[in-house]
């Protein structure tokens, strides 16, 4: 089995560098249903994609060179769903946050995947 498939990658690639990526959630900022949630890393989307939720497919953007570093697999047992979240020009501590915010709770779970 192919764990590295750079084709994968290199599709990512082709999606982030074909589309405009939105921060809606920029890094101090409050999640909206949850106050209590504040983004340590800017968060947003891919304008005109589609992911599990409906909505566009979601970015962590770090302070880094702006490539691909890793992917966010998750599982929301409250939204009962599972997504990817991109994380694009993360350094080493802020792919740590990301991997902590989305393991923080009981209810949402996910596993890093570098490339």
């Amino acid at each position: 089995m192919d764990t590295q498939n750079p084709g994968f990658w290199w599709a990512l690639d082709e999606l982030v560098q074909s589309s405009e990526i939105v921060i809606d959630r920029p890094r101090s900022s409050a999640h909206p249903r949850s106050p209590d949630l504040i983004y340590r890393v800017d968060y947003g989307y891919l304008r005109n994609t589609a992911s599990m939720d409906g909505s566009g497919i979601d970015v962590w953007v770090g302070t880094g060179e702006k490539k691909i570093d890793a992917i966010m697999c998750t599982v929301d047992l409250m939204k009962r769903d599972s997504e990817i979240k991109l994380l694009i020009g993360c350094t080493e501590e802020e792919k740590q946050i990301v991997y902590e915010t989305h393991n923080e709770s009981e209810y949402m779970k996910g596993v890093l995947i570098r490339r």
